[in-house]
């Protein structure tokens, strides 16, 4: 029997309900707009079979690995590879046996609604994943892995993804997407540019990076305006090849700085000789945001911030395994003051989107809100990483909506790096809110008749908008 209930998250009053159900059968089957995420293009790009259900869903998805890790369980023993080339295990098999019989960790989260749902929706289990179990449901995704349906491309257009961003650093050659493009396959794969690596002066291998940023560009990234030159050639260069239509900033602060010219290019060259201090390292982070937004208005591109994620707590864990493994948390924001001087120099400019994220949530009420209520270059990202989930989402409604209504925001982003849960994220995020526009109208404070458009917004409208596709 079907393991997902059918009215999962919708409210549990009758008449209520009723309405959320109306609501969410307008809007369930809507194409898929995924604007902002890191799958990865190679997928698309040569259409290959995926190698297995451990490396489908277990090894590359950070949502499973850290809770399993969380009880006490070595990340080698799920495969996840070494960068120092440590020894992990290679037996797919025993990866998910492992998985399953710790399945129990993830009930009541939102990783569990989301591997339920593309166990049952993609691959037809019913039955529920267990150590007993694990086997059968193993050879029932491993076999129809090798069938054509099954592949990239096949499961991009089953899945009804209209478009779909994915997110490369800004010294990457875009080789994937030059394939996709070149193939002749009409699934939209756009790229994103994510300059961090030459932004982020305390990024491993900065000062390497600035040269090779100058070599692919055929910009003197020795000097502040050559540099300024070689961001704006490789934005270019990313819509031009990649169809970017954003770029995507994660800082850990939100500070944005907006410094004569003189004052900037001092700061840069201390950047470019090593010679700064962590205070003025973040400065220097602050003075690029506003310089992307100004970039934004001569390209274009929608601006992301994401920011205040504290990253590689475990500072072993990101040596023994890559930049992305070591255990990001949240830390608290201030927006208010830090995004000052980049809304004061552009935030009332015609044609520039920027788009904040946050993974404090104490801020959407106090600040954020009445921030995106008023400066119209400001919308608010959706619910982001630890807040994607049920509680996360109608929290985001609840403290966002009394300020900034429902057309300062963008809609909703997957955010994801596991295929698979693409559809099963835009579910919840779609009975969510349909559940939460459900309460408005139960009790009078949202017109019956326009909750249907409301609701085609938020799952569809809004983002193709914000975005730009």
């Amino acid at each position: 029997m079907p393991v997902l209930d059918e009215d999962r998250l919708f409210p549990v009053d009758g008449h209520v309900r009723g309405i959320a159900r109306r609501l969410y059968h307008e809007v369930r089957h809507l194409p898929i707009i995924s604007p902002h995420g890191h799958t990865d293009p190679r997928w698309f790009a040569e259409n290959e079979a995926f190698p297995d259900p451990a490396q489908l869903f277990v090894t590359p998805d950070h949502y499973v690995f850290r809770m399993l890790h969380s009880q006490g369980i070595p990340l080698e023993a799920l495969g996840v590879p070494r960068s120092d080339g440590g020894a992990v295990e290679s037996d797919p098999r025993k990866i998910w046996r492992l998985f399953a019989q710790n399945y129990h960790l993830f009930r009541a989260t939102p990783s569990q609604l989301w591997l339920d749902h593309a166990f049952e929706n993609v691959f037809g289990v019913t039955e529920r994943l267990s150590l007993e179990t694990a086997d059968s449901i193993y050879d029932q995704i491993n076999l129809q892995l090798t069938q054509e349906e099954f592949l990239p491309r096949a499961l991009f257009e089953r899945f009804g993804i209209e478009a779909l961003s994915t997110t490369e650093s800004a010294l990457d050659d875009l080789r994937w997407h030059k394939m996709v493009r070149a193939s002749g396959w009409g699934g939209r794969v756009i790229t994103t540019y994510r300059p961090d690596a030459v932004i982020d002066p305390e990024f491993e291998g900065f000062a390497e990076n600035l040269r090779l940023f100058g070599e692919l560009t055929g910009e003197d990234t020795s000097t502040w305006d050559g540099y300024l030159a070689a961001h704006r050639n490789r934005r270019a260069y990313f819509r031009d090849v990649g169809g970017a239509t954003a770029s995507d900033h994660g800082h850990p602060s939100a500070r944005t700085e907006d410094l004569p010219p003189e004052a900037a290019a001092a700061l840069f060259d201390k950047m470019r000789t090593g010679t700064f201090s962590p205070e003025e390292a973040d400065a220097f982070r602050g003075q690029m945001l506003t310089e992307m937004a100004r970039m934004s208005l001569e390209d274009g591109l929608v601006l992301q911030i994401h920011a205040g994620s504290t990253r590689n707590h475990a500072g072993d864990v990101a040596a023994q395994f890559g930049r992305d493994k070591g255990f990001d948390i949240p830390a608290r924001t201030d927006y208010v003051h830090a995004l000052r001087p980049l809304l004061n120099a552009v935030g009332r400019a015609q044609g520039l989107t920027v788009i904040v994220f946050t993974l404090d949530e104490s801020s959407y009420a106090r600040e954020l809100a009445p921030l995106a209520g008023v400066y119209p270059a400001l919308k608010l990202g959706p619910p982001w990483w630890f807040h994607d989930s049920y509680e996360g989402m109608m929290r985001f409604r609840e403290m966002t909506t009394e300020t900034a209504g429902f057309y300062n925001t963008v809609g909703f982003n997957d955010d994801t790096r596991a295929f698979c849960s693409i559809p099963a994220r835009h579910d919840v995020a779609r009975r969510v809110d349909c559940a939460y526009l459900a309460g408005l109208v139960a009790t009078g404070r949202l017109d019956a008749r326009d909750a249907p458009e409301v609701a085609y917004d938020l799952s569809y409208g809004l983002a193709k908008k914000a975005y730009r596709l």
